[in-house]
């Protein structure tokens, strides 16, 4: 039975290097989660993807990535994290207190936690157009697009096209209706088999076909 790549090969294209599987690359990362099949596209860089494109995750801080599955992160994009904060509410936003040589005394880190965002959560079957910035805290819906080069650093409903800095929606993918129906189906959760079965109805438009798979 066909039931499409390996989820957890790191290269589920053989012979382009350039694309690879986002979840096996996460192993034994704690702050991190990837749903099966998300991949990052790159032909310089693609397995440092966590280091280079993830920026300022730092355990310490405590916030999480969470990444869906079949997602699709395109060259350059970068997720910026709450460790890239600097305290806002003084007269001054230079983090002295990382330099030491007492320029540590008296720092309240709760000043600098004040301004974290918490969890960065990119939903489901979410595509990430090339040098595009996701700032800390922000939540991606199911579905959505951020075309190139935008900036998102608010909260991206589900099945919505942002583009921009600062990244504002351009159109929805579906009326409400379909956008319902397909959160509720949602058929990124399903066996890799019946996914299989169904691609028809999940690469077209036939949305009667996928109610009655699921």
């Amino acid at each position: 039975m066909l039931t499409g790549p390996d989820p957890d090969t790191l290269h589920p294209m053989p012979g382009f290097p350039r694309i690879v599987a986002l979840r096996p690359l996460a192993a034994g990362r704690a702050n991190v989660s990837v749903g099966p099949y998300s991949y990052y596209d790159d032909p310089d860089h693609a397995q440092a993807f966590f280091d280079r494109n993830v920026l300022h995750h730092f355990d310490f801080v405590g916030d999480r990535l969470v990444i869906g599955a079949f997602c699709a992160f395109a060259t350059g994009c970068r997720i910026v994290m709450n460790g890239a904060n600097h305290a806002m509410g003084g007269f001054s936003t230079y983090p002295f207190n990382i330099f030491g040589c007492g320029w540590e005394q008296g720092f309240d880190p709760a000043s600098w936690a004040a301004g974290n965002r918490g969890d960065t959560v990119i939903g489901a079957d979410t595509w990430v157009g090339s040098e595009a910035y996701i700032l800390p805290g922000a939540t991606i819906g199911p579905g959505a697009i951020v075309a190139a080069r935008a900036v998102v650093s608010r909260d991206v409903a589900p099945y919505t096209v942002v583009a921009g800095n600062p990244a504002r929606q351009v159109r929805r993918r579906f009326d409400q209706a379909t956008v319902e129906a397909l959160m509720d189906i949602a058929w990124w959760d399903w066996p890799a088999d019946r996914i299989t079965r169904n691609l028809d109805a999940i690469r077209g438009s036939d949305l009667a076909a996928l109610r009655a798979a699921a």
